[in-house]
């Protein structure tokens, strides 16, 4: 049977650690914690289960705490665990299946991320794979009886294990606030990670976080940034103009969005918003619409989903139309029910 590692980078967790620790109980073999400045009882109650504590000076860099985490590591396998995360009996017991059946040949195994859309997290989905236990020493061999190579793509494995997401509250100040740190240090941003960045302005952001965030992406395409990416900055942008009813803004980025010949939802919404804050109801319905039925979303899934149905019963009920504005309304419900 395989040991492992569950390592964890931590600060000010007391309100849940303590349900994360009891729910990795007899899984591990030991617990990694480092603690990046926690001011409350964070500490003391690693202590009461037994972690290996170790205190790591934050410098705005996840990857770096986590690698620092890794570093300290001493078992077969390594287990990726936050505070707010939760593994219930029934996947406690294919959690230990897992150990006890691994084949050495697997290097990740990637895990069922559960109760996503719940907590405004910057994914679009309720489930999602990721990889959470990791091989600590790998093995590199080679393959093809002629024209031989090292296999490099590391063996990934699907389990059936689901962890459960269950933050008190989403981390998007926390986050916003790294960003803008970065940005002012003049950090290089990797596509990734301006995604993320986009993506949780549009699940989680205010207008002031979207206006501190303005020039940040209108810089990014004096770069060398993909299709992909030029898209995503689009839709901020016109969100942008849309808060600041800045017309122009709008135009000038809606259109080259649109004229990609797959326009996004969110730019559709966010024209539609601008007209229906303009009391032009028939225009604000056409762009509604087109969110709705026309468009995929680019950063937040609710936005060709039950969002603009939800305005566009407003529209109607406006407009005097009480049949379609409930039509809508109820349309828009059974959208947002499925989703969660």
């Amino acid at each position: 049977m395989i040991t492992v590692s569950a390592c964890m980078i931590v600060k000010n967790e007391e309100r849940v650690l303590a349900r994360c620790l009891d729910s990795l109980k007899g899984l591990v073999d030991e617990i990694i914690l480092v603690d990046t400045g926690s001011t409350d009882g964070t500490k003391e109650i690693a202590k009461k289960y037994n972690c290996k504590i170790y205190d790591f000076k934050w410098i705005d860099d996840f990857a770096a705490a986590r690698n620092f985490s890794f570093s300290k590591a001493a078992m077969d396998y390594i287990f990726v665990a936050d505070a707010d995360e939760v593994i219930d009996e029934v996947n406690r017991e294919k959690f230990l299946t897992l150990k006890q059946h691994l084949i050495p040949e697997i290097d990740i195994i990637q895990m069922m991320y559960a109760n996503q859309l719940e907590f405004n997290t910057t994914y679009n989905f309720d489930k999602e794979y990721r990889p959470k236990l990791f091989k600590r020493l790998r093995q590199f061999t080679w393959t093809d009886p002629i024209h031989e190579t090292v296999m490099l793509d590391p063996v990934v494995y699907d389990s059936e294990i689901e962890i459960l997401h269950m933050p008190e509250n989403n981390h998007a100040v926390r986050d916003f606030d790294i960003f803008q740190r970065l940005i002012q240090k003049g950090t290089a941003f990797s596509e990734k990670l301006i995604s993320m960045y986009a993506r949780e302005l549009f699940i989680a952001g205010e207008d002031k976080d979207f206006l501190t965030a303005e020039s940040f992406f209108t810089g990014l395409l004096e770069q060398e940034v993909s299709e992909e990416v030029i898209k995503l900055i689009q839709c901020i942008l016109v969100r942008c103009g849309r808060i600041k009813n800045d017309s122009e803004l709008i135009l000038r980025y809606a259109l080259k969005n649109i004229a990609t010949g797959k326009a996004s939802a969110e730019v559709c919404y966010e024209v539609g918003e601008y007209f229906y804050n303009k009391d032009n109801i028939k225009e604000a319905v056409i762009w509604y619409m087109n969110a709705a039925f026309e468009t995929d979303a680019e950063l937040n899934i609710h936005y060709n989903k039950e969002l603009p149905l939800e305005k566009i019963a407003l529209c109607y009920e406006k407009a005097g139309n009480t049949e379609e504005a409930n039509n809508y309304r109820e349309q828009a419900a059974a959208l947002r029910e499925s989703l969660m």
